[in-house]
């Protein structure tokens, strides 16, 4: 077996995207678009869901809250790159690292929890409507809420308390921000104990959701057989297609992530990954909600017809002024 240098480790590198350095300026300029558009897209739907009186349900309280996560979860580690990349200084000190790797894994992993109270909304509105009511409630979705943030805080604390534990050979990191993965590359912990921890927790907090969400389209795929209704299946289809979009573009990228054999690790691919669910999902997300949503759409409209009223008002106030 061979052994590595041991160091003390104060401050991480970020190599990030570095093996392209001709396509900085490029990748520069379209991830901080990017960034831009799902920032504001996220915020606009969040801004849509509290304020109109139509979208006071349990299901656009739960989406807002996914365009809160989105707007965090990207701003945990986009920024920072984007910095690194103007300034060409691409240090991050092990304690800032330890608290990035906190908020990513707990934020991360939060949207999946979503996702699956959203599966379970829409079984019980579709399998059990008359009962939606009763079942589903304000007071439901926020006890689903909290008790996920906890979960989720807890097992993120887990994650961070052990690779501070970790000795590490190195400090240079193959990725744009800190990262269970990278991190468990460069310590000289066994590999053994590295695929443990990734499976079992990984299973456990991430994707136990997705099992669940799984078994919720499972029961509404069965309860839509036994209708033989056409204008049920299309409306089934319409209500839950932005979901069901949203948690395979999720899904598909933290399968491909992280739950693999660490032989079939490549870093520099794993980097292309996380843009696609830093950036790219977050962007794409209120444009599936807004575009595939007819009460997203109409609530869109309503505001926009609003703030057009009242600039034509204050324009007219101030015509009848001069």
């Amino acid at each position: 077996m061979t052994t590595r240098n041991r160091t003390e480790v104060t401050e991480f590198v970020l190599l990030g995207l570095s093996s392209w350095p001709e396509m900085q300026p490029v990748i520069f300029g379209i991830v901080l678009i990017m960034y831009l558009v799902a920032v504001m897209g996220n915020a606009l739907l969040l801004i849509v869901a509290v304020s109109d009186p139509k979208l006071q349900t349990p299901m656009y309280f739960l989406l807002s809250h996914l365009s809160f996560i989105d707007i965090f979860l990207t701003s945990i580690t986009v920024p920072q790159m984007l910095a690194h990349m103007l300034s060409g200084n691409r240090t991050i000190s092990f304690n800032c690292c330890m608290i990035q790797l906190f908020f990513f894994m707990a934020v991360g992993s939060m949207e999946g929890h979503l996702l699956a109270a959203m599966a379970y909304d829409r079984y019980v509105a579709i399998c059990d409507p008359l009962r939606y009511s009763a079942i589903i409630s304000h007071r439901l979705c926020l006890r689903i809420t909290l008790t996920s943030w906890v979960v989720v805080s807890l097992n993120s604390f887990l994650y961070s308390v052990l690779v501070t534990r970790l000795t590490f050979c190195g400090n240079q990191l193959t990725h744009f921000f800190c990262d269970i993965t990278p991190l468990l590359k460069l310590s000289c912990t066994r590999p053994v104990v590295s695929e443990m921890l990734i499976f079992t927790e990984g299973v456990a907090v991430v994707v136990s959701p997705f099992f669940f969400i799984l078994g919720s389209y499972t029961r509404i795929g069965v309860a839509i057989a036994h209708m033989h209704s056409v204008a049920v299946l299309r409306k089934a289809l319409s209500t839950c297609s932005s979901h069901i979009l949203v948690v395979l573009l999720l899904y598909g990228s933290v399968i491909r992530m992280y739950l693999r054999p660490s032989s079939s690790y490549d870093l520099d691919q794993d980097c292309q990954v996380a843009i696609f669910y830093t950036v790219v999902t977050p962007m794409l997300n209120p444009l599936i909600y807004s575009l595939k949503n007819q009460e997203v759409k109409g609530a869109l409209q309503r505001l926009f017809s609003k703030f057009c009223i009242s600039g034509n008002f204050q324009l007219g106030s101030q015509a009848k002024r001069k």
